[in-house]
């Protein structure tokens, strides 16, 4: 006959998972302490700007040291940083940190 295995104790799991629980809460505690006191940060700004020219600082660098393949990573940087730019536009307009007037 085949041998019957037991059933898995799920007191000893809901331990172990009370015992992480804890110890997540006291790092993030140790974490606080150590970047110091949130009432010393700044005021977060208010509202944001877009930008109308997401690739400038990108092309203030120059040509991308690519021999051969310069105009194509210039576009694929500059296609990158328009996303970006745009990503962000969206998450600051989510957050109500742009004028109505500049989308």
């Amino acid at each position: 006959m085949a041998q019957q295995q037991k059933p898995a104790n799920n007191n000893s799991s809901k331990a172990a998972k009370r015992k992480r629980a804890r110890n997540r809460k006291s790092k993030a505690k140790q974490n606080r302490a150590f970047w110091g006191d949130e009432t010393r940060l700044p005021e977060p700004p208010r509202k944001a700007r877009i930008t109308d020219v997401p690739a400038s600082v990108i092309n203030s660098l120059g040509r991308p040291p690519l021999p051969g393949h310069e105009q194509q990573a210039q576009h694929y940087f500059e296609a990158v940083t328009m996303r970006a730019v745009a990503i962000g536009g969206a998450i600051a307009a989510a957050g109500d940190m742009i004028d109505q007037d500049e989308l």
